[in-house]
């Protein structure tokens, strides 16, 4: 969509009105020519723009500043690093005086002072009436940025307005589909693991998380009681086995793992066909987020009887924002003293 209202592509049917220059960043450093330095792009894309060699040359120093790339800016931009393409393809584009700019995700590349760098710049865009149509799933940015938002879903729009009420309606929509996803892999104890290895001798058959009713939970309320049930059978005899548990952020992080001979749970030695199943029960004092949970079965020396990454996921939900991934429940004193006393 953003192609065609850049002009990239041609609708097959339909049309797009535009009115005025157009600067669009669609992909890092589209239009750039590998071989030409910073400078030398700048020029190029300037010109493909629209805008004369004089232009270019006044807005140049600005740009120069705004990219902060120093004397790579007289380098081959095939020497670059991606950020370094973005930050040049986004002053460049900002530079031209657009009067629709069309951005794509472009400040998921750079750091925190470039972020709030274009942050700036596209509010002063704002004030002088440049029309912006940015594209992202960052919704802190969506909200800061736009004052009208638009929620696509399979290519409809499904809710349009207030950039508030928009993003209401896609974290109801989110959290919605999750849940029923969530609900119905853990209810049916489906497992569909990432990496699964093991020597066979054991076979987990189903994990579930359990709330205190012993009923699956795909969503947990921050320090709810719950239980992880790791159910599993023997192809062969096995001496002093045993089973634990690892969960993972959202961003693959290990939060916390434990198992039965860490916490001194002796379970015997198993014989083929038996069936094994061990619970692990906790308050779960995570953060509010999305996790993964992996369960194994283990021989005695720490080697794998069957092991399944992030074979559930579930999520804690809770009213209160917390940084990090785990709630301390730190209690807070205070106290006063006058300064002449």
């Amino acid at each position: 969509m953003l192609q065609i209202v850049s002009g990239i592509l041609q609708p097959t049917w339909g049309r797009v009105v535009t009115q005025g220059r157009i600067a669009a960043l669609l992909e890092l450093g589209a239009g750039f020519n590998p071989d030409f330095t910073g400078r030398e792009n700048v020029f190029l894309n300037g010109e493909i723009l629209g805008l004369s060699r004089p232009e270019i040359s006044r807005s140049m120093p600005s740009i120069e500043t705004f990219a902060g790339i120093g004397d790579f800016i007289d380098r081959p931009v095939k020497e670059y690093s991606n950020g370094m393409y973005v930050r040049l393809a986004f002053s460049t584009a900002i530079h031209v005086d657009p009067d629709i700019l069309i951005v794509d995700e472009a400040l998921a590349v750079g750091d925190a002072v470039f972020a709030n760098r274009c942050i700036r710049k596209f509010e002063e865009l704002r004030h002088r009436k440049t029309t912006v149509l940015f594209v992202s799933h960052d919704l802190g940015l969506v909200k800061q940025l736009a004052r009208r938002a638009i929620l696509l879903i399979n290519g409809q729009i499904a809710a349009e307005g207030d950039s508030n009420a928009v993003i209401n309606r896609y974290v109801g929509f989110v959290l919605e589909r999750q849940r029923s996803d969530l609900a119905t892999a853990n209810k049916a104890s489906v497992l569909t693991p990432s990496f699964h290895h093991g020597d066979g001798r054991n076979t987990i058959l189903g994990a579930q998380v359990l709330r205190t009713d012993d009923q699956p939970a795909c969503s947990i309320a921050e320090g709810e009681i719950v239980t992880v049930r790791v159910h599993s059978v023997f192809n062969g005899p096995c001496k002093s086995p045993m089973a634990g548990i690892l969960i993972r952020s959202r961003i693959g992080m290990e939060v916390y793992g434990t198992n039965t001979q860490l916490e001194d749970v002796e379970l015997g030695n198993c014989e083929t066909g038996e069936e094994l199943t061990v619970d692990f029960r906790f308050a779960c004092w995570l953060t509010p987020g999305e996790y993964t949970l992996t369960v194994a079965t283990q021989n005695a020396d720490g080697t794998s009887l069957d092991w399944l990454d992030d074979a559930l996921a579930f999520e804690v939900v809770s009213g209160k924002p917390r940084a990090g991934v785990v709630d301390l429940r730190a209690k807070v004193a205070w106290r006063k003293r006058r300064g002449d006393t």
